[in-house]
């Protein structure tokens, strides 16, 4: 998905405060959750999100939506990622 493309559709769908963010390689995030809705667009690298007991990998193109209040722990590869982020209040 174009990075362009991917913020025009957040918008459209309630998704403010879209910025870029980046993680440095083989940062560890462990389990945590965050008051607002999440869609972002990874751009480069990669982040394996657990959810549940479930770790799943996201790399260059992948989009992941992340409900409000869901618990989740981050695993930067190592490369580092960058991704395109909205959030929903």
């Amino acid at each position: 998905m174009i990075p362009d493309d991917f913020k025009t559709a957040l918008l459209a769908d309630g998704f403010a405060d879209v910025d870029t963010r980046s993680l440095p390689p083989s940062q560890v995030n462990p389990p945590h959750s965050h008051p607002f809705a999440v869609r972002a667009l990874i751009l480069e690298g990669e982040i394996t999100l657990t959810v549940a007991g479930e770790a799943r990998l996201y790399r260059g193109g992948d989009v992941f939506t992340m409900a409000a209040g869901c618990e989740h722990a981050e695993q930067v590869g190592a490369a580092g990622v960058s991704y395109m982020v909205g959030r929903k209040h």
